[in-house]
């Protein structure tokens, strides 16, 4: 899970690096479109076959999802910090908690409910108090008039979340009727058809080291999906889960080399209550499982 969440937050650093001089909908087909050509390059002749599913409809719906929340991601990347759009991407656990009781009809108790809260006040404090920060570094007019009014980015960040929550809410289902490479390949082709569409709208031609960083993207996506299926196949719930939270130390990492920036003490804050309550309606639900 280690190896996972540093791909993952590494793919996140190259397009963050790519957005600044594209539109983020060309960055979200050259994820899904090298996704697609690094399984094929892994899959061979199983890659037909990978097709057959138990639930199209499910695998469908879950991979617009997906398109979705790549795409509200990479747009909120724009003009988010790396460490700081990562902390807010641990809001889908939570969004998950509170997507299970009209999705799957699953009862949340109190203690389960108290950590739902305490998650979105840390998300308050981190998308507030950044907002505040940017709207000061403004005239005193605009920071008058919107310094309490979160950034479009933030915004689209906290939905990337919640669409991320019904996206993880559809994999559990698929679990029981599919495999994981079966859900990998619709994932990458969805993905492709979809932006395939609407990319050439949008479309600058990359130069020869932009598109090899587009490769690299998809090249992470993949990698970083067939680890997280290993992760969890390898090693229960229990002990894979907590780990996910290494993100945020890449994303500390990964942004202080590259982009040069550092999160403030309450962006650490907000993303500590965030980690905080995430762990603890996880350990809630395992022991209800128990």
């Amino acid at each position: 899970m280690l190896l996972t969440m540093s791909l993952f937050v590494s793919m996140d650093t190259v397009v963050k690096v790519l957005v600044q001089d594209f539109s983020q909908f060309q960055i979200v087909w050259a994820r899904f479109f090298f996704h697609m050509c690094w399984l094929l390059v892994f899959l061979r002749q199983k890659f037909i076959a990978s097709f057959a599913t138990g639930s199209l409809k499910l695998q469908l719906l879950r991979s617009a999802l997906l398109v979705l929340t790549t795409s509200l991601f990479f747009s909120g990347l724009r003009t988010t910090d790396l460490s700081t759009a990562t902390a807010i991407m641990f809001l889908s656990p939570i969004f998950v908690t509170l997507l299970a009781i009209p999705m799957l009809g699953e009862r949340v108790g109190v203690r389960r409910l108290l950590g739902v809260l305490i998650g979105f006040v840390g998300a308050l404090i981190i998308v507030q108090t950044q907002s505040v920060a940017e709207n000061a570094a403004r005239s005193e007019s605009v920071m008058q008039v919107s310094s309490w009014i979160p950034e479009r980015g933030y915004i689209l960040l906290v939905c990337a979340a919640a669409s991320n929550a019904m996206y993880q809410i559809l994999t559990r289902q698929l679990r029981l009727v599919d495999n994981g490479t079966t859900t990998l390949v619709y994932s990458a082709v969805v993905g492709m058809v979809v932006m395939s569409a609407y990319a050439p709208t949008v479309w600058i031609q990359p130069e020869s080291k932009q598109w090899l960083l587009m490769v690299v993207i998809g090249f992470l996506g993949c990698v970083s999906h067939f680890c997280l299926i290993r992760a969890f196949r390898n090693a229960p719930a229990s002990l894979v889960v907590p780990f996910s939270y290494s993100a945020l130390i890449w994303a500390i990492v990964l942004g202080f080399l590259v982009f040069g920036s550092l999160p403030d003490r309450w962006t650490l804050v907000g993303a500590g209550l965030i980690i905080s309550s995430g762990l603890y309606i996880f350990y809630r639900e395992t022991k209800l499982q128990k």
